[in-house]
C-alpha cells in the first residue's frame, strides 16, 4: 500500500469554503479511481494561514498513475484551487505503508 501526501496552504478566511470544496469535489474524484483505498483530509490553522494535508491510500503505484498520470510525483490541481491556494507545490510525496493495525 502507498500513501500519497500533498500539502497546501490557504488563507484562514477561505478555509471553511476550501474544506467544503475538497469534500465535494476532490474526495469523490480520488474515490472514483480504481485502486484508491481511502482519502483523509487534515486541517490545521495557524493564525491567518490554514494548512491542508491530503493523504490518499492506494493499492499500488499503477493505481496512482490512474489518478495522477505517468509522473506520479506531480501534484494534481483543480481549476478552483486558484481561488484558494497561496502557492502551488509542484510535487507530492509518496510513502510505502510498512506497518498498520
Amino acid at each position: 500500500m502507498i500513501v500519497r501526501m500533498w500539502h497546501g496552504r490557504v488563507p484562514t478566511s477561505k478555509a471553511k469554503t476550501y474544506r467544503e470544496f475538497t469534500i465535494g469535489r476532490a474526495i469523490p474524484d480520488y474515490r472514483s479511481v480504481e485502486g484508491n483505498l481511502s482519502v483523509h483530509i487534515l486541517e490545521r490553522t495557524e493564525g491567518d494561514i490554514t494548512h491542508f494535508i491530503t493523504l490518499t491510500f492506494w493499492k499500488d503505484l499503477e493505481s496512482i498513475k490512474g489518478f495522477a498520470g505517468e509522473d506520479v510525483e506531480t501534484a494534481k490541481y483543480y481549476p478552483e484551487d486558484k481561488d484558494f491556494l497561496l502557492e502551488f507545490n509542484p510535487k507530492v510525496v509518496h510513502y510505502e505503508v510498512v506497518g498498520q493495525s
